[in-house]
């Protein structure tokens, strides 16, 4: 009985970046995420909404990161009658727009090795020409 062969399927590699400051990790995408959104929304409890995350895990994330920097990465205000709020500190703004960028390095970086990885791993499906997939 003759094998059909395999469906042929797009290689592509991926990683994963994070900033660890001592032991622990100081910043990953959910925190990223999380930082995003509090600078859209003003509100810790807004972005852990938009986020799907509970309030509980939002904050237990955002106070390892404040801790986990020299500087807090947001500033926030406890609730009441004027309501409370969160903003992202200028140190936190620039740690987003720091870690977002090497994200989008990192992509590139292995969007470019792919060609290489395909050539010694899987000869027949790296074409001289191969060219990095988009991304889904």
């Amino acid at each position: 009985m003759a094998t059909s062969p395999k469906k042929v399927r797009a290689v592509r590699l991926r990683g994963r970046l994070w900033v660890q400051i001592g032991p622990g990790s100081a910043l990953n995408e959910s925190g990223a995420d999380l930082l995003e959104q509090i600078a859209a929304s003003g509100s810790l409890s807004e972005a852990a909404r938009r986020l799907r995350y509970s309030y509980r895990r939002a904050w237990l994330l955002l106070d390892s990161m404040n801790r986990a920097w020299p500087e807090p990465l947001v500033d926030t205000q406890t609730g009441g009658k004027h309501g409370g709020g969160a903003r992202l500190t200028e140190s936190g703004q620039a740690v987003l727009r720091a870690y977002r960028d090497l994200q989008v390095q990192l992509e590139h970086l292995l969007d470019q090795a792919t060609s290489e990885f395909l050539r010694t791993t899987l000869p027949s499906r790296a074409p001289a020409d191969y060219k990095p997939t988009e991304q889904a």
